[in-house]
């Protein structure tokens, strides 16, 4: 294996840190994490963020002592599953969790936060505030706000700067419709973590709750829709305002829709307004995995 600068070389029998491609992908990753989580780093040979990133997370990964494995990703020779992934920006970092991905991050974040983020994918957090987080975080997904938000304020109040609780407190707000409160929660993230994973989804889905409530009523949208199918405008403002409803897959179809009818549409808006859907729902979201699936099956048919 041809190492290049910034990657440092496995210990003879290391088998925690590895590369992989596109055709081996399935084995070295997805299945793999069937029995222990792994995360894949996409980087490339040019990208000096990257070179960065890789000594510090092999050093947490090794220091893991085999909870998590690490596999390498080259993007310039493995295009294929970035693509897949919507992957815009490297270094990226997705988790994969019994075949699926269940949370990442961007950018080359210092050891401390590559270390906490590992630490929580180990499972080494058990018991105490990690069970009221994992509870709220269900009750979240279920629809229930407001109990969520209870949980999420129960440990702040003993972790005033608990990342996962002020994204999530975040979030439930926004569910509630209460966007003022989301802002000062995210207001509240200690410096440095504003990539944490929980609050980059806590801030696209505010985003977005602010942007559908300037798009419109939902009805009139479905009307200039139905009258006129190749109004892309209103055809985008629709899927913003159905997201915003939580009619993901409505909200799905018709950016899809834009996409199969003229891709490159205002500059390529409607993917990347998809990608923002991915990001605000998260990466194991059920329509997240079924967009991303869809929306490779159409750029790349």
């Amino acid at each position: 294996m041809l190492l290049n600068q910034g990657q440092a070389a496995p210990a003879a029998g290391d088998n925690l840190v590895s590369d992989t491609t596109t055709q081996t992908f399935m084995q070295d990753v997805v299945e793999e994490s069937r029995k222990r989580p792994v995360l894949v780093d996409f980087w490339a040979p040019w990208c000096g963020p990257c070179k960065t990133l890789s000594p510090v997370i092999e050093k947490v990964i090794r220091a893991a002592k085999g909870k998590v494995k690490l596999v390498k990703m080259n993007i310039d020779e493995h295009p294929a599953v970035a693509q897949q992934l919507g992957i815009q920006s490297i270094p990226t970092v997705y988790a994969f969790v019994n075949g699926q991905p269940v949370d990442g991050f961007m950018g080359a974040l210092p050891e401390s936060q590559v270390a906490a983020f590992v630490e929580r994918l180990a499972g080494k957090i058990e018991g105490g505030v990690g069970d009221i987080l994992k509870e709220a975080d269900a009750l979240l997904m279920a629809g229930d706000a407001a109990g969520a938000a209870e949980l999420y304020a129960q440990v702040l109040a003993e972790e005033s700067d608990n990342v996962h609780a002020l994204g999530g407190l975040a979030r439930s707000h926004v569910e509630g419709g209460n966007l003022a409160a989301a802002q000062q929660t995210l207001s509240l993230v200690p410096k440095g973590k504003e990539n944490d994973p929980a609050v980059a989804t806590a801030r696209a889905a505010l985003e977005l709750a602010e942007r559908a409530a300037s798009v419109g009523d939902l009805a009139d949208l479905e009307a200039k829709v139905a009258t006129n199918a190749a109004d892309h405008q209103a055809r985008f403002d629709l899927a913003v305002a159905l997201n915003a409803k939580g009619m993901r897959e409505q909200a799905l179809d018709h950016l899809l829709e834009i996409i199969r009818r003229q891709r490159n549409w205002n500059e390529d808006a409607a993917r990347k307004q998809l990608l923002q859907f991915f990001e605000a729902w998260g990466p194991a979201d059920e329509m997240t995995v079924e967009g991303r699936r869809r929306l490779s099956s159409l750029l790349f048919s």
